[in-house]
């Protein structure tokens, strides 16, 4: 039977009722894009919620890919795709009970677990963050590493983010004090650029298609680059297993039948990126997505695509990576034990690549 699934736009539900971020907002219009796949109302079986951290991001493309290659509807799951632009606020909204999943930055699940969630990666999509820290053209003169930090106001999706996680790392490493910087929550997309031309950040941490868009304008210029493997090894020290499928250990652990045909569906996405163009990726993902035109889409994804696993599984180094880098800045971290195995498994994804 083929099952629906749906694309919504929706700010999470919190705990404590905390309000989205006004600045942050929604996700943008293109992450409202309706489904492509056939709808079959009459589907009894039970639905995955699934918060993507922006749908129309190319670092998250595989969810979305995943859909409408109808990769779901194959392996009979049905699973409904939410979009909310900072992975702090998706976060919040699989720890609440909203969502079952979470396609987000992996390090999430390190941090919840010194909080006493235990939450973990099932599907492994990247194996760096696909990240980019972007200077404005104004503020280059007076920004040309991450050195420079000291008294900059710099953007990042939301406070508590990954990309706030990865901006402190950035100026430590490079000897500028946490309290020395000004982290600003800018969201992505339309208002990260907005934020950049105002002169609200003087630099910021986004990804693609943002970074081809603010390049192709010339509105600002690359100074750190963590879409391929040597860029994150350049910039954290090694292999940084970013973006993922994570999920609540309890639930996967009673739901492991559908966990594996979600699993299946991705592992499945994953090869087929490996096997086909840029172009060819582009053609599949929603028109509305590509903002820049499609030429610049199709270059961001180009420019993105060595951070995406092949397999969905976890670069063995990977995790103590994650553990060093936010150990360095992170006092719930520092001087706490992170029991790394239990925040990620290869279980699922080791089955899916027995299919072939």
């Amino acid at each position: 039977m083929r099952t629906s699934i749906k694309l919504a736009k929706v700010c999470s539900t919190t705990v404590a009722g905390v309000m989205c971020l006004a600045l942050a907002g929604c996700a943008d219009d293109s992450s409202a894009t309706s489904s492509k796949v056939s709808a079959n109302e009459n589907y009894k079986g039970e639905t995955v919620k699934i918060m993507v951290g922006g749908l129309d991001k190319v670092i998250y493309l595989p969810a979305v890919l995943t859909e409408r290659l109808g990769y779901f509807d194959q392996e009979g799951v049905h699973v409904k795709l939410l979009s909310e632009p900072a992975g702090v606020q998706a976060t919040t909204s699989l720890v609440s009970g909203d969502v079952q999943g979470v396609v987000g930055f992996y390090d999430h699940t390190l941090d919840l677990q010194v909080k006493g969630k235990q939450v973990e990666s099932v599907v492994q999509l990247a194996q760096t963050p696909g990240e980019v820290e972007i200077v404005s053209k104004s503020a280059a003169s007076g920004l040309a590493s991450p050195k420079d930090f000291k008294g900059k106001k710099l953007g990042v999706t939301g406070l508590g983010s990954s990309t706030d996680f990865l901006t402190k790392y950035l100026a430590v490493k490079n000897g500028v004090q946490v309290s020395d910087i000004t982290p600003v929550a800018v969201g992505a997309g339309q208002t990260f650029i907005s934020a950049l031309q105002k002169g609200s950040i003087d630099a910021g941490m986004t990804t693609d298609p943002t970074v081809a868009q603010i390049v192709a304008k010339d509105l600002g210029k690359v100074l750190v680059d963590m879409r391929t493997p040597e860029g994150s090894r350049a910039a954290l020290g090694g292999l940084y297993p970013a973006s993922s499928l994570y999920m609540n250990t309890e639930w996967v652990n009673s739901h492991k039948e559908t966990v594996q045909k979600v699993a299946n569906a991705m592992v499945k996405t994953l090869k087929w990126m490996s096997e086909h163009s840029p172009e060819e990726i582009a053609a599949k993902m929603p028109d509305d997505y590509a903002k820049g035109g499609r030429d610049l889409y199709t270059k961001a994804i180009a420019s993105t695509l060595p951070m995406f696993t092949k397999d969905g599984v976890m670069p063995s180094d990977g995790p103590s990576t994650v553990l060093e880098v936010l150990k360095s800045f992170n006092p719930d971290l520092k001087n706490r034990t992170v029991n790394l195995s239990q925040t990620y498994t290869t279980e699922f994804v080791r089955k899916a690549g027995e299919r072939g």
